[in-house]
């Protein structure tokens, strides 16, 4: 009789609603729309409900308020390019690609406020299931997107990366993008680069064959670039979009119209990968800095003061060109963006001295100094971002979407380094850092 009783309790009286009112705080909300201050926001099992101002939001029963009086919000940090799980400290392997090491380099991003990743075409197959586990309920970290599988060719950039398909001919390229289509990837992701000609490109009928084929399948193509006119091929041939910045010359006219014909988008810039070719020749100014430190291991500043490892890096042949390399992504990132092409915030943060977190608030740093306004900046790291991955749930803080979010202390539109004062992250409503 008790569990009748029960059970017929439970059906008059389903669970509350897990309810938060976040209240007197100026709200930028990622559309690109002007700030909003005193502001309130209800957030319903992780979902805004309303937005509106903090004087007149009525509170539900049972709700728990969050008083953040002189407080920013912000959406959370999108990153269109990064690589998680195949590093430990300094050292890239597919053995690394477990459970544990994943969800840790996603916990590192929260902690960063880059609440949502796009992994690019390194992953192992567990991506898929960890990915799964994330759609099915409300995350507790960073939520990842995945090419899974890229592309590339034996003896291409990257020494074949983990987790990558390297067809040897055209024919092979339908039986793998089949298989992509199964697993419902995010993108595809392919390598088109001879670094700097110490190794194989991907020849042209075959990047062709790629993007027709995933097409085929209505998936789209991101391509990791160098050379404009690789760039200019690719985009010819009706490539979704560019992995990195062109960086051997400027950017041309004829590249921006068949961007615009084909719809390309420069998914990333990543600039900071640039930096990272050559900034470790000498100990960083930010080797110190209690925000970089704090995301990584002892044994990674160890590695980055040892003086062996500076002259490691300087070594290289092609060290003075690095420079000049990231001065060009930069001109090119503004003429593109002048030019009315679409564009995110990618890093290509995960291999070793890439840093998953940092790298995205140093990468938004350095797309101010390309010329860019914080404003365009904050939009291309939420909205464009959401865009880009055709989530119409995340990106942007209006009702009906995800409370992925970033509580700051300062004004990020006065100085993009703001979005560094980081008080809280929330994923899906609830607090994950700090």
């Amino acid at each position: 009789m008790k569990k009748i009783y029960a059970f017929l309790l439970a059906l008059s009286f389903p669970a509350l609603a897990e309810i938060k009112v976040l209240k007197n705080f100026t709200l930028i909300d990622g559309t690109g729309n002007p700030a909003v201050a005193e502001a309130a926001m209800t957030i319903e099992n992780g979902k805004i409900t309303r937005i509106g101002s903090a004087a007149r939001m009525p509170v539900p029963p049972g709700a728990q308020v969050i008083d953040l009086t002189g407080k920013y919000v912000m959406p959370g940090l999108i990153n269109l390019h990064g690589h998680v799980g195949n590093t430990v400290d300094m050292a890239q392997n597919a053995k690394f690609f477990t459970r544990e090491n994943v969800e840790k380099n996603l916990r590192t991003y929260a902690s960063y406020g880059v609440t949502t990743v796009l992994s690019l075409g390194t992953d192992l197959d567990l991506i898929f299931q960890i990915r799964e586990e994330q759609r099915k309920a409300r995350p507790t970290y960073t939520r990842v997107f995945t090419a899974g599988h890229g592309f590339t060719i034996k003896g291409g950039v990257g020494g074949t990366p983990p987790g990558t398909f390297n067809p040897e001919d055209v024919a092979e390229i339908p039986a793998d993008m089949k298989q992509l289509a199964k697993d419902k990837v995010d993108i595809v992701k392919m390598w088109v680069d001879d670094g700097l000609g110490k190794r194989k490109k991907m020849p042209p009928e075959m990047s062709k064959a790629i993007i027709d084929s995933a097409h085929k399948h209505h998936l789209r193509v991101a391509a990791h670039i160098f050379y404009l006119a690789d760039a200019q091929q690719l985009a010819d041939d009706g490539v979704d979009a560019f992995a990195h910045s062109v960086r051997d010359q400027p950017v041309s006219d004829a590249l921006i119209d068949s961007m615009k014909k084909h719809g390309t988008w420069q998914e990333a810039a990543t600039l900071t990968r640039e930096a990272s070719v050559f900034i470790y020749a000498k100990p960083p100014e930010f080797l110190n800095d209690p925000f970089f430190t704090r995301g990584v291991s002892p044994a990674v500043i160890a590695t980055l003061n040892d003086p062996a490892y500076q002259k490691k890096i300087a070594a290289d042949p092609d060290f003075p060109k690095y420079p000049g390399f990231l001065e060009m992504a930069k001109k090119n990132l503004k003429r593109l963006a002048d030019a009315g092409i679409p564009y995110g915030m990618g890093t290509d943060s995960g291999p070793p001295g890439r840093f998953p977190g940092f790298f995205e608030q140093w990468e938004m740093e350095l797309m101010v100094e390309a010329g860019l306004t914080p404003s365009q900046v904050i939009t291309a790291a939420t909205r464009n971002g959401a865009d880009f991955l055709r989530e119409k749930e995340l990106g942007t803080l209006e009702p009906g979407k995800w409370a992925d979010l970033i509580v700051l202390t300062n004004d990020p539109r006065a100085n993009i380094r703001n979005t560094r004062s980081i008080e809280a992250v929330y994923i899906a409503g609830n607090q994950v850092a700090p």
